[in-house]
């Protein structure tokens, strides 16, 4: 594709808000513009509104409004658009319907069954883009060792158990025609590797008339169901919305621009041709822009310096990175749809100019709400409220008199620095009365704050806020944050950047000319871009090379001829060839390229794939694993046609003066003004330069403020400014001075201090996800981390899993008291009477020393969840088991390292000695305890190395005392809540006692007595006549009744607080020895970690009338052989509470660890998945319903052993203020001979092959009942939720000849043979 000569070419980034236009005219001169998206009382389309006035102003004819453009003057418009992205937000797509294999009718509504907020009682999730769903009879599996079926493509055998019922689909498609829906996604299970039912179902629905039907299969072929479900959903609910407004964009010149070259940026950064731009690659349309302008203009290749983008707005920061070549993930989240679409790497956080400024029990809070663009931020004279961009103006870095007179109601005023001013006075006064009258909360507060103070306070925390995501974005892959470029773009980041990269360690900030208009430069610079994918299932050796090559050439010969098709010649083309790859067994996948491997002899002809592969998991991930065979799982060949576009206006040396009389000529520089900015220092004397008016070369000393038409940049005290020769700004930051902090409390610090305890926990989270290799942790995330203070005191947790949060303490203050450990020890430990939750959680303990103190000054630790250390049954999560020795390795202060050596023969021996023991065996699977083991370690170490920087900053003294600062800042929240909750109480009933009861299945009651004290804001739980400690293993060690306390509390206060010890030092807790709930120290306590937790939730949201209950159980499935094992927990409803009814098919409380794909575990494991769906109906009735359980069908392929683990079998969940309790749960076994089990709640059960080659034993587990509130006007209704549902109620009696809700394996037999 030439270059375009003597006509104008338009670069164009449709935001929400503004339009930005760059455009390069016939002479070579470059032009931005910037105009509102939206001004229908001025014209009709932002675009090309835009271009009409550069053709006017640049030819001087006149191109009416109302009339089309002449478009032979125009040589080619790209464009970036966020309508797919707003029509994704605020769900204004097309009115759609899925097609979906039978059976599977809510798996995108159940999703990953994970809630997205920990400590929302309401879970409020996005709801699925279709309208109906239409279930298909038919079925594809992957046929297993013994199968007899032809080879693939892919490399897999498959076997079609059911052919297509394309008559009844017709039907189907026929009467959702007749309801008006035109727009059809179809996704059937394993679609990506055997397309054919899709592609009839597609032809078929095509001829009935819709006018748009996604296909999976084509839209993203790539294993996992439900992602590429989200992503054929978001297809068909875009692609319509973005071809009507393609429509009325083209209706406006003359020919529709067929002779004009259109391109549309898609989300991977690539270009592609109007016609194929599409819904699901069109999320990130606009911000792709915006990486490819900084790519290209920021980072410099022989330099090597990677660049991280930096692009804040009103309501949200985008942070990305470049090294050279674009970084892209394959499944992202956008408007809570997880789409499987090749995507720039780009990380959000809910941090911008218009981020809401609160105070919240002693505690500065930036966002996440956001003042938006109506009515916007106070100074904005809508009535809005204060936010960041209203810091920045009361601190004087935002300069009124530079800004358009386009606010106010008329939208013909300034910024009213008087209204900014106004409310921060509020603010203040507010502040300083909270710090002067509580007695409460911590001691030593500062004096009284001033406005500027307050304000200032305000802006370094939306700065850590937005610093968490870079860090995110670079130590989490390995890289040196400190080592980088921060490329700033965007209208409001240039008065952060300086801050933000000082912060970080950076020594340089970039902004370009057109940092602005960033996103519609980039347009103009980015390659059109043509990528082909398909799935692949070999092994990356020497025998799979020639068929990979044969696949590779053949995808590159795709790519190379479309790309001649649109115009470009072989000189302007290339090609980067990936694999996704990983190793055998695991589920972490990489995209892996060979630009840096080049081939040899023993590789593929495309490169050095192993070497790469290898080499990329190591920085990543810390380890490699030699003995294990690599995965190929698709095959993907990027091709790009170069444009040849480049920029070639360089400002001007002095190219313009201003007017002498208006200005302050100092060494070349020319002053606008001389103004006051707040700084840490207090007021300075700030000069004010255009940009426009500056000249290259010549450095500018901060503080100073540069302008231009689209953004303003600060440069901080301490920085120096340079103008480049290609009039780009090159900031210099200089090194921070040395912390100068107190030990006193400082507000302001305070929350600064919460952002960087909470970012240590969730960096060691992203460690230990990174280096641990098994699907419990890497995949399910089921671990935690925090940081703890010397006493062992919970100080910082990520929200990781809530079952751990308390007892993690309990583990560490067992091992902190007396504690004999040195610099280079790691204590490993799950004993429940040292603070364990059950024997599978293994928790790894590191001591964080300082130099000239006696004694660790803090710790860190992380539990994770390990598949199998041993027992009575594969898992170690046996049904049944009597004794703490059953359920596997036991360790109470277990030295995983000494002196800095890892224990691996002592760890080893320990973990195979419950073998000992009569019927059990040591750990299955012995490679990747290990390999967790040493994650767990490696997540530990850098927490104590961050630990340390933060020590290094501010003193030992100084962290330890805002660690106790934070820790009281969460007790005061909780006292603020329990005063709140005692005068209600008081008010309503006279009594500041509450109460509560439930029983387990077996009858065992859990009881609680809660007593208030007003005045303290302190309370008593007493369990006392809970029952005694059972024979089985429901017992719950004491560190989970914590647990379970602390959870609530959090959810109860209702704000987003440090999670820590503070929370329980208003609670006094009384726990009868010898009850369930403090059993003795060998009882069996496996069940007590994943079902009586759920209990006690329940019963503490009982007694305060918080909600109704959920599923009350993590309903624990495993099965397994000596050779591998499985563990799920599966999700239920959750319960529903005043004002909201429950979520259907989601984890609640305790849990919130994510489910297999069906597509991974019928890839990964003996089972077919023969159903997924909610159970309609099965919340509780009321007001506000309880969430429906789910029905969950397995079918086993081979011989394994099962256990199911669960709870809510015979009692039901209950509803509040009269809502119907929920229906109990039930586990079904169906045999091949046609016999049905119940298997009751905690079973164990050994199933043999049955008759047929592919079915034998099935189990039938469905998820629980849910509870709901009766209609009632007088009262406030709350429901429960459901936890697992079977297909009849409680009352009906199971017939093995049920129609519809038993399984049919004979039927499913006949089939399959």
């Amino acid at each position: 594709m030439a270059e375009t000569r003597g006509k104008f070419d338009f670069a164009i980034d449709r935001g929400g808000t503004f339009t930005d236009v760059f455009a390069r005219l016939p002479d070579g001169r470059e032009r931005v513009l910037k105009l509102l998206s939206h001004d229908p009382q001025n014209y009709r389309d932002a675009p090309t509104e835009g271009i009409r006035r550069i053709l006017e102003q640049e030819t001087g004819l006149s191109f009416p409004r109302d009339q089309p453009l002449d478009s032979s003057l125009i040589g080619w418009i790209r464009m970036g658009t966020t309508v797919a992205t707003n029509a994704l937000l605020e769900r204004q797509g097309e009115r759609t319907a899925l097609l979906v294999t039978r059976g599977f009718k809510d798996l995108l509504h159940i999703g990953t069954q994970a809630r997205p907020n920990l400590f929302d009682l309401e879970v409020r999730m996005p709801e699925v883009l279709y309208e109906e769903v239409v279930e298909v009879d038919e079925r594809v599996v992957l046929r297993q060792d013994g199968c007899q079926l032809p080879r693939k493509d892919t490399g897999d055998s498959l076997e079609v158990w059911q052919e297509l019922d394309l008559q009844r689909v017709e039907r189907d498609l026929k009467a959702v025609l007749s309801r008006g829906i035109t727009s059809l996604a179809v996704l059937l299970l394993h679609s990506y590797i055997w397309p054919a039912h899709e592609k009839a179902v597609g032809s078929l629905a095509r001829k009935l008339g819709f006018t748009q039907v996604s296909l999976s299969s084509e839209v993203m072929p790539m294993i996992r169901a439900v992602p590429r479900g989200y992503t054929v959903c978001a297809d068909a609910y875009l692609t319509p919305k973005i071809h009507q407004y393609l429509n009325g964009f083209t209706r406006g010149f003359k020919g529709a621009l067929k002779d004009v070259d259109v391109l549309f940026m898609q989300s991977d950064g690539g270009l592609t041709p109007m016609e194929q731009f599409s819904g699901s690659r069109a999320i990130l349309s606009g911000p792709a822009g915006g990486v490819v302008g900084y790519a290209v203009t920021s980072y410099n290749s022989s330099e090597n310096k990677p660049v991280i983008g930096f692009d804040m707005g009103g309501t949200s920061t985008d942070v990305s990175r470049y090294a050279g070549q674009y970084e892209h993930v394959f499944e992202a989240t956008t408007a809570g749809v997880t789409l499987q679409a090749p995507q720039l790497d780009i990380n959000t956080v809910a941090a911008g100019g218009g981020s809401r400024l609160f105070f919240r029990s002693g505690m500065f809070v930036v966002g996440p709400e956001s003042a938006g663009a109506h009515p916007g931020p106070a100074c904005y004279r809508k009535g809005g409220p204060l936010t960041v961009t209203d810091a920045n103006l009361a601190l004087g870095r935002l300069l009124p008199d530079f800004f358009p007179h386009i606010f106010g109601p008329g939208e013909n005023e300034p910024l009213s620095t008087e209204e900014t001013m106004r409310q921060f006075q509020q603010l203040t006064h507010h502040i300083n009365h909270f710090l002067s009258t509580n007695h409460d909360g911590p001691k030593g507060c500062e004096s009284e704050m001033s406005v500027e103070e307050v304000a200032m306070g305000f802006i370094k925390v939306a700065n850590e806020t937005m610093c968490r995501p870079i860090r995110a974005l670079t130590q989490a892959k390995g890289h040196d944050t400190s080592q980088h470029v921060l490329a700033c773009f965007g209208g409001a980041g240039g008065q952060h950047a300086c801050a933000i990269a000082r912060a970080l360690g950076m020594k340089t900030v970039f902004t370009h000319k057109y940092s602005g208009v960033l996103s519609a430069y980039g347009l103009a610079l980015a390659d059109v871009v043509e990528e082909v994918q398909e799935p692949c299932s070999l092994q990356y050796n020497e025998d799979s090379y020639s068929e990979l090559d044969h696949r590779i050439q053949e995808l590159t010969q795709r790519c190379h001829g479309t790309l001649h098709q649109r115009g470009f010649s072989s000189s302007q083309i290339s090609t980067a060839v990936f694999l996704h790859m990983r190793y055998e067994g695991t589920d972490c996948a990489l995209m892996v390229n060979t630009s840096d491997y080049p081939a040899h002899a023993q590789s593929c002809q495309s490169g050095d794939f192993r070497t790469a592969f290898t080499k990329r998991y190591m920085k990543e991930f810390g380890f490699t694993i030699a003995d294990r065979p690599i995965m190929v799982d698709d095959i993907r060949v990027r091709g790009s046609g170069r444009s040849g576009i480049k920029s070639v206006t360089m400002a001007m040396e002095g190219h313009r003066s201003p007017a002498p009389t208006k200005v302050l000529q100092t060494k070349l520089y020319f002053v606008l003004k001389i103004t006051k900015c707040y700084f840490e220092e207090g007021y300075l004397d700030t000069s004010v330069y255009m940009w426009e008016d500056l000249s290259c070369g010549y450095s500018i000393e901060g503080p100073a403020i540069i302008i231009d038409k689209n953004s303003t940049i600060l440069v901080e005290p301490g920085c120096s400014a340079q103008l480049t020769s290609s009039g780009d700004v090159c900031i210099a930051v200089g090194t921070d001075s040395q912390c100068v902090l107190g030990t006193e409390l400082n507000t302001v610090q305070l929350s600064i201090f919460s952002h960087r305890f909470m970012s240590i926990a969730e960096q060691m989270g992203r460690v230990l996800q990174r280096t641990s290799i098994s699907t419990n942790i890497k995949e399910r995330l089921d671990f935690s981390c925090a940081v703890f203070g010397p006493d062992g005191g919970l100080v910082s947790n990520a929200p990781h899993i809530p079952v751990h949060l308390g007892a993690m303490q309990e583990t560490v203050q067992y091992q902190a008291i007396g504690s004999s450990l040195k610099e280079g020890d790691v204590i490993l430990s799950n004993h429940p009477c040292a603070g364990g939750s059950h024997l599978p959680d293994l928790t790894v303990i590191t001591p964080v020393f300082w130099h000239g103190v006696n004694g660790p000054v803090f710790f860190v630790a992380s539990r994770g969840h390990h598949a199998d250390i041993g027992g009575i049954t594969p898992g170690s999560m046996p049904p049944h088991s009597t004794s703490l020795q059953q359920e596997g390795a036991v360790f109470t202060s277990f030295k995983l390292v000494t002196e800095g050596v890892f224990q691996e023969k002592a760890v080893t021996e320990a973990l195979l000695d419950p073998a000992q023991y009569p019927g059990c065996s040591g750990t299955r699977n012995l490679h990747d305890n290990l390999s967790d083991l040493r994650a767990q370690v490696a997540a530990n170490q850098r927490g104590s190395q961050l630990v340390g920087e933060l020590i290094d900053c501010y003193g030992l003294a100084v962290v330890q005392a805002y660690m106790g600062y934070i820790q009281s800042n969460a007790e005061l929240a909780v006292r603020d809540m329990l005063k709140e909750f005692a005068r209600r109480q008081q008010q309503q009933t006279g009594s500041l006692e509450v109460e509560a009861e439930d029983q387990m299945d077996d009858g065992t009651p859990i009881r609680l007595k809660v007593q208030i004290n007003e005045e303290e804001g302190s309370a008593v739980f007493d369990f006392s006549g809970s029952g005694t400690e059972v024979w089985g293993n429901c017992n719950a060690p004491r560190a989970i009744t914590l647990s379970a306390l602390i959870y609530c509390l959090r959810c109860m206060v209702g704000q987003d607080i440090p999670l820590n010890q503070g929370c329980l030092t208003p609670i006094k807790v009384i726990i009868p020895p010898g009850s369930i709930l403090q059993p003795s120290q060998n009882a069996a306590v496996v069940g007590g970690n994943v079902l009586t937790s759920q209990r006690v939730v329940d019963v503490i949201f009982r007694a305060f009338e918080v909600c109704a209950a959920s599923q009350g159980c993590m309903n624990n499935v495993s099965f397994g052989s000596d050779k591998s094992g499985y563990y799920e927990t599966v999700a239920g409803g959750a319960g529903a509470g005043p004002g909201w009814s429950g979520r259907s098919g989601v984890h609640s409380h305790m849990t919130n660890t994510r489910i297999t794909d069906p597509e991974i575990l019928e890839k990964r494991y003996p089972v077919i998945l023969q159903q997924f769906s909610l159970r309609p109906g099965s919340g509780g009735r009321g007001r506000y319903h309880g969430g429906d359980g789910v029905i969950r069908k397995l079918l086993f392929r081979s011989k394994v052993v099962l256990s199911v683990l669960t709870e809510r079998r015979s009692t039901r969940p209950y509803g509040l203020h009269g809502g119907q309790s929920g229906s109990a749960g039930l586990n079904l076994l169906h045999r091949a001979d046609g016999k049905v089990l119940n298997l009751g709640a905690k079973t164990t059960v050994g199933l043999e092959p049955g008759v047929c080659a592919c079915a034998c034993e099935c189990l039938h587990i469905c998820d629980r009942l849910f509870m709901c509130s009766p209609f009632s006007s007088e009262t406030p209704t709350f429901i429960t939720e459901c936890v697992w549902d079977y297909v009849a109620h409680e009352h009906q009696k199971i017939q093995p000849a049920s129609k519809t809700e038993l399984w049919r394996c004979g039927k499913i037999s006949l089939q399959i043979s």
